[in-house]
């Protein structure tokens, strides 16, 4: 499938991401105090969430606007099952 968006912009914040998983496997190591280890997790998971929101908020503004401003209406149809679909999965995951 031709991918009109892109997302290298996200790519700067997973690498602080990965940067926060190693501090919170160092703080493991070191036997660091419970709350203060999930306090970092709790970082990181806040973190993907915006990397997540992003990604979606650019697929809406490209791949779904793209999609509608074009003639197929099966290609139309597909977009509001695949935005259905991943709804669903999301608070199937919430």
């Amino acid at each position: 499938m031709n991918q009109p968006t892109t997302h290298e912009e996200q790519l700067t914040f997973l690498k602080k991401i990965e940067g926060q998983v190693r501090g919170i496997e160092k703080m493991i190591e070191e036997k660091r105090y419970c709350v203060d280890i999930i306090t970092q997790i709790h970082s990181i998971i806040g973190a993907l969430y915006r990397v997540e929101n992003e990604i979606f908020k650019k697929h809406m503004q490209g791949c779904v606007v793209n999609s509608f401003k074009g003639a197929s209406e099966i290609d139309k149809d597909r977009k509001i099952d695949e935005i259905i679909k991943l709804i669903a999965r999301f608070r199937k995951s919430a």
